[in-house]
């Protein structure tokens, strides 16, 4: 293993949860309800937070002079790795609460799978992040199974975001060459092996919510690799303008 890789693993699901903020920050002041755009923002701070921390530790392994500031701020679209779930626009409320479920049922695997990693600073993000993430579990299983229960309207919309979304999932458990290395060091895990228990999870809120668990082909993805949708770009122009036009700007 190489510091180079390691750097890089951290550096990945950093990004994952910088993005996924940067979208729930959308949805503050345009919640359908009080409640909801409170949560949602909570919520995005939990990510955010989770972000900071990782990118944090992954400029400390990385070693050349850069924070958590430089690596959110100053990287453009082609290194960031990301997945593509999490870069897709938030779309209606049903659409966000799919991508949530899924990308939340994959977390609570992750999480507690780097909770026993080699790595004690990651094991230490991961404990803490996986009580979070629990809640916002709840939080999109909940909806899920209200609107998917609820009236056709409601039932139609969240099938259809499911539907929309489930392409997108193939890639949380694509395994990588950086992947294996990580887990075979200890520091990381094979994300392959979340897959199964991953189904259970969904499959679970899926038929509460009398809906229908998707089927169908993958789409051909490259988040992991760097390459992206239209969406990324338009999504960090926004992120990172005010650094970006005022280098060194302090608060």
């Amino acid at each position: 293993m190489t510091a180079e890789d390691h750097f890089r693993y951290v550096l990945r699901h950093a990004d994952d949860n910088l993005v996924l903020a940067q979208r729930y920050g959308e949805w503050i002041t345009r919640a359908p309800e009080l409640e909801e755009d409170i949560a949602l923002g909570n919520i995005g701070l939990d990510h955010l937070g989770q972000a900071r921390a990782l990118l944090t530790h992954a400029g400390e392994i990385e070693g050349q002079g850069r924070g958590e500031d430089a690596l959110a701020m100053f990287r453009p679209e082609r290194e960031y790795t990301n997945l593509t779930l999490v870069e897709q626009p938030n779309g209606d409320f049903a659409f966000t609460m799919a991508r949530a479920l899924y990308f939340d049922s994959y977390q609570l695997g992750l999480w507690a799978g780097l909770s026993d990693s080699e790595d004690p600073t990651l094991a230490g993000i991961a404990k803490k992040a996986i009580k979070e993430t629990r809640y916002h579990h709840r939080h999109s299983a909940g909806w899920v199974i209200r609107l998917g229960d609820g009236t056709e309207e409601s039932h139609g919309r969240m099938q259809s975001a499911l539907d929309r979304l489930w392409p997108y999932t193939a890639e949380m458990f694509d395994a990588d060459d950086l992947d294996r290395s990580m887990a075979t060091e200890g520091i990381g895990i094979d994300p392959s092996s979340l897959r199964e228990e991953w189904i259970r999870t969904v499959t679970d809120v899926v038929i509460e919510a009398t809906l229908t668990m998707p089927t169908g082909p993958p789409i051909q993805t490259g988040g992991r690799r760097g390459i992206h949708s239209e969406h990324l770009g338009h999504l960090l122009a926004e992120l990172q303008w005010l650094q970006r036009s005022m280098p060194g700007l302090k608060w």
